[in-house]
């Protein structure tokens, strides 16, 4: 079961990774096979369904949105505990957001689902 404190502790250093725009700090929270379920895959990377498996996959996805948004800034709403999974409540350039977070044993993320208003 996760801990609040560990909730808290990731959602900290989850929005300082993504507002450093340090690729390999963002995907250092991640397992090398995890999965990741956006509506903006199929966008931005062409994947039909929206979900991406994999860091390196998922790094190219993420490197180019990161290109497309140089001014990409987070700002942490709430974070939310359950007994598996960690949602970070945000805003980011398009508006308000939220992220689903799945970990496993040694706390690095398997799966994760982000959430656009």
């Amino acid at each position: 079961m996760l801990t609040p404190e560990f909730a808290q502790r990731f959602a900290h250093e989850w929005i300082e990774a993504w507002n450093s725009h340090d690729l390999d700090r963002i995907l250092s929270h991640y397992t090398e096979d995890f999965v990741m379920a956006s509506p903006r895959i199929a966008v931005l990377a062409g994947e039909t369904s929206g979900i991406l498996r994999g860091r390196q996959a998922v790094g190219a996805y993420w490197r180019k949105a990161l290109e497309l948004a140089p001014d990409l800034r987070f700002e942490h709403i709430a974070t939310l505990v359950g007994a598996d999974s960690v949602v970070i409540h945000y805003r980011g350039v398009r508006g308000p957001a939220a992220e689903v977070f799945f970990f496993d044993a040694a706390g690095q993320v398997t799966r994760a689902a982000a959430h656009y208003a």
